[in-house]
Order: C-alpha cells, then structure tokens, then sequence
C-alpha cells in the first residue's frame, strides 16, 4: 500500500542560515569548569547543543555539558556541582522543554546570556505516533479532542536545515556576547552553514527515489527530518524514549509493516532496544541503528554530528531500499 506523508513539507532553504565549523573544537564535559578560565565559558545541555558551542566557538570558548556522554537527556538531574558551574558561566545554550531540570536551572540562574535553542526555529505539532493510511479515517470515537494537544516536538537538530537555523542564532549570540571575537564566530559558522548545507543536499538526494517512505523508530525523534525528506516516521514509543507502547500499538506496527513494505525496526544506542527487537521478531523485519544524536558514546557509528547524520543516511537507503 502507498503511504503518503501528508504533513506540510518545508522548503529546504539554507541561504539564510549562515553558519561555521572550525576544526578547532573546545573542551567538553571533561574541561575546565565554566567560570575557571580565560576563555568565554559555555554551558550546553546536551550533546547537540555543545557540538554548535565547539563548532562555532573554537579556541574562544570553553564548553562543558550537563550532559555527559551516555546519559539518557530526557530525564536529566542535575547536581548542586552542575548548578553551581551553571551560574558560574557566561553563557548557557539549552533546549527548553526537552530537559526541564535545565529549564528550571536556567531560570534560576543569573548567566547574562540564555541561549534557548527553541526559540531559534519553529518547533512543531507532530501529533501522535501513528498515520493514517490513504483513504482510511480514523473512528469517531477515536478522533482526538478539539482542544486536545500534542507536546511540541523539540528534536529540531535531526533536521540539517533546522539544526542551520539554530547555529546562526548560536552564533550571533556569541558575537554579541563576546564582541572581541566576533570575526571569528562570524568565520566558524560561516563554515558550519556550507557543511549543513551539503548534509541536507546528501539526505535530499539519498532519499528522493525510495522503494518506500515508511520507517519504524523507536521513539519518536525522527519527525522533523522525515517532514523534511517526504518521509513517513512511524515510531514504537512517543517523543519520550522511556514511554511503553499498548499493545494495540505493537499490533498495529505489525500489520503496517505488510501494508508498507517495511524491512526494518531502527532502535537507538542510549535506551533499550528489547521492544524494538521484539517487534522486529515478531514482524519477521530486520533491526538497525538510528541514532537520534542526544549524546556520543563508544557505541555510536561516528565521532561526532556529521559523521552520525551520514551513517543515519546509510541505514535509512538501506531500509527504504533507495534507487
């Protein structure tokens, strides 16, 4: 059966997201404290957010994560060490909504420069984790509320373009903030911009002539780059990776994968992926990484942002069988 994404697809423009990368990067989470330096010192909530810090920064900045490496960020707590480094710091790049622990902090905190990543694009309503297929309707007494909502999405950084849009705010952030070094920030994302620019060419081109445009995830973290590609995310979980799926929902997966021509369940590298092989099991399909980027470990298929996202790629061709 064809599924059709019918969701509004975004222009994938990058012209106006003038963004850099250096390869000097900055200290992580195993540097200096923030406030123990000569450098301008950045607090980054997670992974995605130190990567734009460290690119755009360079040899300027001193970054450290709240985040460390491994550490499932949805439901992060932070220690009191945490919260005094965050205090201590000239700037602090987060994501509100996605780590309400941070959120709190950096309310409380009197860092002059708050840098809410979320305010930097636009977020969306996904809506839930299932599709309709075409022709089909939902029944009357399944159909959502009028008034009822959905969380917003906030996994904007699967999304090169969204992800550019971001790193330009970053960056006019930090020459403001740090005027002295602004020529640099200025050239650091510059750069950024051109690599984004190319990922977003890479995936636009990789996944233009698919065999299908379904993939199943894990949980929910694949919208905003499957609006972007024409594709259709169908997920296990919700956006929170540690939800439980009904099993009417697996029941469900089950039977589209036929209707969809689905190969394969993708499970990620920071949760547990017994629900996602246990599908695949059940549904005969294959399994395969997805990683949503929230964090780089040993066991992630690259060392940083791009080489992630371009192993992301691999395994989506692989799975939607690209031409």
């Amino acid at each position: 059966m064809s599924v059709m994404n019918v969701r509004r697809r975004l222009i994938p423009t990058v012209a106006t997201a003038a963004l850099g990368l250096t390869t000097l990067t900055a200290c992580s989470s195993e540097g200096d404290a923030a406030g123990n330096t000569d450098k301008f010192d950045v607090v980054a909530s997670f992974y995605p957010m130190q990567f734009l810090a460290e690119q755009i920064g360079g040899e300027h900045v001193n970054v450290t994560t709240l985040t460390e490496p491994g550490q499932e960020p949805h439901d992060l707590e932070l220690s009191t060490r945490q919260t005094a480094d965050l205090g201590e710091a000239d700037a602090v790049l987060y994501l509100k909504t996605l780590q309400p622990a941070v959120d709190e902090a950096v309310a409380q905190s009197g860092v002059k420069t708050k840098i809410d990543a979320a305010t930097l694009t636009k977020l969306e309503d996904h809506g839930s984790v299932e599709h309709e297929h075409e022709g089909e309707e939902a029944p009357a007494e399944e159909a959502p509320a009028e008034e009822e909502e959905h969380a917003l999405d906030p996994h904007i950084w699967l999304d090169p373009v969204k992800y550019a849009e971001v790193a330009e705010g970053v960056a006019k952030a930090l020459e403001k903030a740090d005027p002295d070094h602004a020529a640099d920030y200025r050239k650091n994302a510059d750069a950024l911009a051109k690599k984004l620019a190319d990922l977003n060419t890479q995936f636009t081109d990789g996944l233009k002539n698919t065999r299908t445009k379904v993939f199943f995830t894990n949980h929910a973290a694949f919208g905003y780059l499957a609006e972007r590609y024409g594709l259709t995310q169908e997920a296990i979980s919700g956006l929170d990776p540690e939800s439980e799926p009904s099993p009417a929902r697996i029941k469900e997966l089950q039977t589209e994968a036929k209707a969809d021509g689905v190969t394969t369940v993708f499970y990620e590298t920071l949760v547990s992926d017994k629900t996602a092989k246990t599908l695949a099991q059940d549904a005969n399909l294959k399994t395969d990484v997805l990683d949503p980027l929230e964090g780089i470990t040993d066991k992630s298929k690259g060392e940083d942002y791009f080489q992630v996202m371009e192993s992301n790629l691999k395994s989506l061709k692989t799975a939607l069988g690209a031409k």
